[in-house]
């Protein structure tokens, strides 16, 4: 419950006042390692890709905060991203992130490119963790909306727009249900999400292109071996679409290691293949992955 609502039941007597503080504060009610890291669109999950749980450690009856900072390096490129994202009531969940893509050799060293990203993410049904009698998994739908800020750095060539390179608009959405189970006698977190796009390499390139201009189903996936309390192992995968023929794009996945010393702090280190990002850098793009995030 968002607090100016809680202050004015407060004041209108339809709350006590005990039961609002309760309410107000971030209780982190929930298991360590449970509120994830955040995924590099700036949703609760994974490095790539959404989970149906909600970030943070709130309850049902209360709410979590983080911000975020993530950084992949490849062989030619860096991806930035950076963001905020508030759960609330354990049910859900909005993001904000900015994500920058620059280059770092010829003929693109002078690139740089950047989108903001707005999410949203609702729980539909089941519980991820509590239901360990059925099979039923969490599952939630979430939404974000992507807006690029066009092309630096190809002055020279004319392009300062993503439709300039074949996209078909500089903004788009994504749609995602994802369903998420913690098996806790095998110490397993599995996830799968199907994702509707037109996005290209996230929207850092634009959305829909020559080849392709319709929404597309992208399936996604998340191992995770929670190895104890504070650490846990994983891989994930991500198809992607292929809109533009200036732009190669194949599916990512990484595999990785997370680490929550407290419900405060979290980091996430991993080995990532971008596929090839454009044709004028035509070789799979490898690289690190790293992920820290702070909340309360």
């Amino acid at each position: 419950m968002p607090v100016a609502v809680l202050v004015a039941s407060v004041l209108s007597g339809s709350v006590p006042p005990a039961q609002a503080q309760t309410l107000t504060m971030p209780d982190q009610g929930r298991l360590l390692a449970l509120g994830g890291a955040s995924q590099i669109e700036g949703a609760g999950g994974g490095g790539l890709t959404p989970w149906a749980l909600i970030t943070g450690y709130g309850s049902r009856d209360s709410y979590g905060a983080n911000v975020h900072t993530t950084g992949v390096r490849t062989q030619d490129y860096a991806i930035d991203s950076a963001g905020i994202a508030i759960g609330i009531a354990d049910r859900f969940e909005v993001s904000l992130a900015s994500q920058k893509l620059q280059g770092s050799k010829a003929p693109l060293a002078d690139l740089a490119i950047t989108q903001d990203i707005v999410g949203l993410k609702l729980k539909l049904s089941g519980d991820a963790l509590v239901d360990q009698d059925r099979a039923m998994p969490q599952i939630a739908l979430g939404i974000q909306f992507k807006r690029n800020n066009g092309v630096h750095g190809l002055e020279a060539l004319g392009v300062t727009d993503v439709t300039q390179l074949g996209a078909r608009s500089n903004h788009g959405i994504d749609v995602t249900l994802s369903a998420t189970k913690v098996l806790l006698a095998q110490s397993l977190l599995l996830n799968a999400t199907v994702r509707a796009t037109k996005a290209n390499q996230l929207g850092l390139l634009g959305f829909g292109g020559d080849l392709h201009d319709r929404y597309q189903p992208m399936l996604e996936t998340s191992v995770v071996y929670l190895v104890n309390r504070k650490l846990v192992v994983g891989a994930e995968y991500r198809m992607k679409p292929h809109n533009l023929s200036v732009d190669a794009e194949k599916a990512y996945a990484d595999v990785f290691v997370g680490y929550f010393p407290v419900k405060n702090f979290s980091m996430v280190l991993g080995w990532v293949t971008l596929g090839d990002l454009t044709i004028f850098n035509p070789r799979r793009q490898n690289g690190v992955y790293l992920s820290l995030q702070g909340g309360l």
